[in-house]
C-alpha cells in the first residue's frame, strides 16, 4: 500500500519544516517541572539522543517562562511551550521559543489572543492551535451537550478562520482525545476542510504498553490515510519512550526509516536460543546507530534464513551454533557464546559501510547539480570561479 499524503501548506518550527512535502516529525514533552533548568535540560538532552525532533515544555507560570532562555541555550532542537490559561506566557515566551502552543478552550478572551499573535509575528515563529476534549469552550459542550469529534472540529475551526481573519496563517492545529475514535473523527473532519498541518497525537493514552497500542491504532490510521505532520504519542511513561514508539508506528509504515528494525519471532517449542534476550539486548545496544537496518534473531535453524531473508543482517541459532546471515544468504557459523558479540560487530561495520556510500551518494549528486548548474543553454561550459583546469599528472617518479 502506497500512503499518500494530505496536501497542507509548510511552516517551519526552528529549523524543521512541517507539512508539504517535509518528513513526518517526532515529538515528545518534557515531564520535568520546566523552572527546574538543570533536569530539564538533562531529559532533552535524553531525547535528543533517540532522534526527538521538537520538544515541548510546560509553562504553568512565570518562573517557568523566566527559565526557558537558559533551556533553550542549552539544546539543539526546536523548543515550544505549552500554554494555558494565561496569555501573558505565551506573550513572555514567544521571546524565546521556536513555537508557541495554546488552547483556545482556556486561552480567555480574543484581545488576549491578539497580543499573542502580535508576540509570534514580531519573532515570525508560529502558533500551535490545541484543541483538547478536555478543555473544550462552554459554548460548545452546551450546544453539543459533550465533548464530540464535531465539537472538537468547530472549535479548531473556529480558532483558524478567527486567525486568518486578522491576517494569520502561520499555524498548525491539533484535535486530540483520549478516546481513539473521537479523535480519529476530529481529525477527519478538520483535514477535509482546511490545508493547514496537523500535529497528531491520542492525549492520555495510557501505560507504557496501553498508551503504544492505543496511539499505535489511531495514529496508525490517520497516518495511513495521508493524515499527519508531526505526532507525538502520549505516555505515562519515561518520554524517551514516546519517541522511541512513535518511530516506530512510522517505521512500520514505511513513513520514516531511522535506527535498527529488530526482526524477532515470536517463539515455540522449537527454540534453541533465547530470542527475547537477544532481540533486548540488541535494541539497547544498538539504539545509538541512525543508520536504518532489519536486523533478525530467530530461533529456528531450519526456518530462520529463510524468514529473515529480508533483513540486511541476522542470525539464527540451535544445538550450541547459530548461523549469521546477510540478505538471506548464509555468512559463517558462529558458537553461541560469541554469537551476540559478533552480531553487534557485523551490524555496526554494516552501519558504517551504509553511511560511507551515503555520503558519497550525495556528494555525487551535489557535483552533478553544479556541474548541470554550469551548461549554457548551448550546451557548452560556463566558466565560474569554480571551475579551473587540473593540470595532467605524470605517473613517473
Amino acid at each position: 500500500m502506497r500512503i499518500a499524503r494530505r496536501k497542507t501548506r509548510q511552516i517551519r518550527v526552528g529549523n524543521v519544516k512541517i507539512g508539504g512535502d517535509a518528513p513526518i516529525s517526532v515529538q515528545s514533552m518534557c515531564s520535568t517541572d520546566t523552572r527546574d533548568v538543570k533536569a530539564t535540560v538533562e531529559q532533552i538532552r535524553q531525547l535528543e539522543e533517540v532522534g526527538c525532533e521538537l520538544i515541548r515544555v510546560a509553562v504553568p507560570d512565570m518562573e517557568a517562562a523566566e527559565a526557558l532562555p537558559k533551556i533553550k541555550a542549552q539544546m539543539s532542537v526546536p523548543l515550544i511551550a505549552d500554554i494555558h490559561f494565561d496569555h501573558r506566557l505565551a506573550v513572555k515566551a514567544a521571546g524565546v521559543v521556536d513555537c508557541v502552543r495554546i488552547n483556545p478552550g482556556n486561552i480567555g478572551a480574543w484581545w488576549k489572543v491578539a497580543e499573542v499573535i502580535k508576540a509570534v509575528n514580531d519573532r515570525g515563529i508560529p502558533l500551535r492551535i490545541g484543541v483538547n476534549g478536555g478543555s473544550l469552550e462552554r459554548a460548545l459542550l452546551d450546544k453539543y451537550g459533550y465533548p464530540t469529534a464535531e465539537a472538537l472540529a468547530e472549535s479548531a475551526l473556529n480558532a483558524v478562520h478567527a486567525l486568518e481573519d486578522v491576517g494569520f496563517t502561520n499555524m498548525k492545529v491539533s484535535l486530540k482525545a483520549s478516546d481513539v475514535h473521537m479523535a480519529i473523527d476530529a481529525y477527519w473532519l478538520f483535514a477535509h476542510q482546511t490545508d493547514y498541518p496537523l500535529h497528531i497525537g491520542i492525549t492520555e493514552a495510557g501505560t507504557a504498553i496501553t498508551g503504544a497500542v492505543k496511539s499505535a491504532i489511531g495514529l496508525g490510521w490517520l497516518l495511513s490515510h495521508g493524515i499527519g505532520d508531526t505526532l507525538r504519542v502520549s505516555l505515562a511513561a519515561d518520554p524517551v519512550e514516546e519517541v522511541k514508539v512513535g518511530f516506530e508506528i512510522l517505521k512500520s509504515l514505511e513513513l520514516r526509516h531511522r535506527g535498527i528494525n529488530v526482526i524477532a519471532c515470536p517463539t515455540c517449542g522449537r527454540v534453541e536460543i533465547d530470542v527475547v534476550r537477544m532481540a533486548n539486548e540488541l535494541e539497547k545496544r544498538l539504539a545509538h546507530i541512525k543508520t536504518p537496518l532489519n536486523v533478525s534473531v530467530l530461533g529456528c535453524v531450519v526456518n530462520g534464513i529463510g524468514e529473515g531473508k529480508e533483513a540486511d543482517i541476522g542470525v539464527a541459532g540451535g544445538e550450541g551454533v547459530g548461523i549469521l546471515f546477510k540478505k538471506g544468504k548464509l555468512v559463517c557459523k558462529v558458537p553461541m557464546a560469541e554469537l551476540m558479540d559478533r552480531l553487534i560487530e557485523e551490524v555496526e561495520l554494516l552501519a558504517r559501510e551504509k553511511e560511507a556510500e551515503g555520503a558519497r551518494d550525495e556528494h555525487v549528486a551535489l557535483v552533478r547539480e553544479h556541474a548541470s548548474s554550469l551548461l549554457r543553454s548551448d550546451g557548452s561550459v560556463a566558466t565560474t570561479s569554480l571551475v579551473r583546469e587540473l593540470p595532467v599528472l605524470s605517473d613517473k617518479n
